[in-house]
């Protein structure tokens, strides 16, 4: 990994605003925000092992997708309902900032550790669900968090929707 890399993800973990301006302009950073997908959900990998290692390989490839099709959600929902005046994006734009707002995922990695995996899952959900509002307003130019939490939201209910109707479509239960 090169240090521009490493940085953008250090500066994503602490939420740095100007990072979630700078890889929306760069369009360069689209693999960044994949790898940083993909490192994301090793570390939930890794941390939830003790639950089966199916988690493990399945969780990188599972998370592309979901980012992807989030990142489509999101535009659309942000972009074509709830714009602002000055809204203004792409579904490049949402994918590469969508994609480091994964990074405190990174910390699901001590789920390994006995005892830490659920505060190690908690912590790093509300910390990328902070990220990914910081990363929704600046990638639809919002001046309102608000109305970002509210394409969140409405993105996550969506998407749960979606989810649940395919789990029924197929007969599956979760935790089976």
């Amino acid at each position: 990994m090169n240090s521009q890399y490493v940085n953008r993800i250090i500066r994503a973990c602490k939420l740095d605003v100007n990072l979630y301006e700078e890889v929306e302009a760069d369009k360069s950073a689209t693999f960044q925000a994949a790898g940083v997908v993909v490192l994301s959900s090793l570390a939930a990998g890794v941390g939830a092992l003790s639950l089966g290692t199916f988690n493990f390989f399945m969780a990188p490839l599972l998370s592309l997708v979901s980012w992807f099709i989030w990142a489509y959600l999101v535009y659309f929902i942000g972009v074509k309902f709830f714009p602002e005046p000055t809204t203004e994006a792409d579904h490049g734009q949402l994918l590469r900032t969508i994609g480091f707002s994964s990074a405190p995922g990174l910390i699901r990695v001590f789920g390994i550790i006995p005892n830490l995996m659920s505060i190690a899952y908690i912590a790093a959900s509300i910390w990328m669900l902070v990220a990914m509002v910081i990363a929704v307003r600046q990638a639809l130019d919002y001046k309102s968090t608000w109305r970002a939490v509210g394409v969140v939201v409405t993105a996550f209910l969506i998407q749960s929707i979606i989810l649940f109707m395919i789990l029924k479509l197929f007969h599956i239960t979760p935790g089976q």
